[in-house]
């Protein structure tokens, strides 16, 4: 029996891993945990870079760069050739845990149309429900200020992007206004009903 996906998607400090573990609580089965931070984490020191120059190995797998944007001081993510092949590796992760019957919530940040298409080749033929994790920008900068590691800005430099993937969403929550529970009581009562993002997914290479 092949297992399920929630993928979840939304800016930082959205609220996606606190809903992730919300429904873990939440669904009467067990629902594995994977994490786009889990992956970052697991790179080398050397390739985290911190405003890394190109072609070294801070800019090889997840480099954190203040940019100016519209006037506004902000922290763009950019992952370079190591982190997009590591992120390629997540979303086949995930599928081969669904293969071998494991339900799993993913809990990414959609900033490239391609991360998405990709997501839906990886995850053709599996039963994924697509989640919006939506919150108020105010709201996301003020989480992202208590967070410790967090760089200011982060969310801002993403936000627009990571939900203008043209896509349409199995359901949506919002976590400024509804808590953690009721987001996961909704996501919980869509699973009852067959999901349709990603109903017509390409073929996994």
């Amino acid at each position: 029996m092949t297992g399920r996906v929630i993928l979840l998607n939304g800016s930082s400090s959205s609220g996606k891993t606190t809903l992730s573990t919300t429904l873990q609580r939440v669904l009467p089965e067990h629902w594995q945990h994977v994490a786009l931070d889990q992956f970052r984490d697991g790179m080398p020191g050397r390739a985290r870079g911190l405003n890394s120059p190109p072609d070294t190995p801070g800019a090889a797998g997840l480099n954190i760069v203040p940019v100016v944007r519209d006037g506004r001081a902000m922290t763009e993510i950019r992952f370079g050739a190591f982190g997009e092949v590591v992120l390629a590796g997540m979303r086949r992760s995930v599928r081969a845990l669904a293969q071998a019957s494991v339900d799993v919530i993913v809990d990414d940040l959609l900033f490239k149309p391609d991360y998405l298409t990709d997501y839906r080749r990886a995850l053709s033929g599996i039963d994924t429900w697509f989640v919006g994790v939506r919150c108020p920008l105010p709201v996301v900068e003020a989480r992202e200020a208590t967070r410790v590691g967090r760089f200011p800005g982060t969310a801002a430099s993403h936000f627009d992007a990571v939900h203008a993937h043209g896509s349409v969403y199995d359901v949506e929550v919002d976590t400024s206004v509804l808590t953690p529970r009721a987001c996961a009581e909704i996501v919980r009562e869509r699973l009852r009903e067959p999901p349709r993002a990603f109903a017509n997914g390409e073929t996994c290479p």
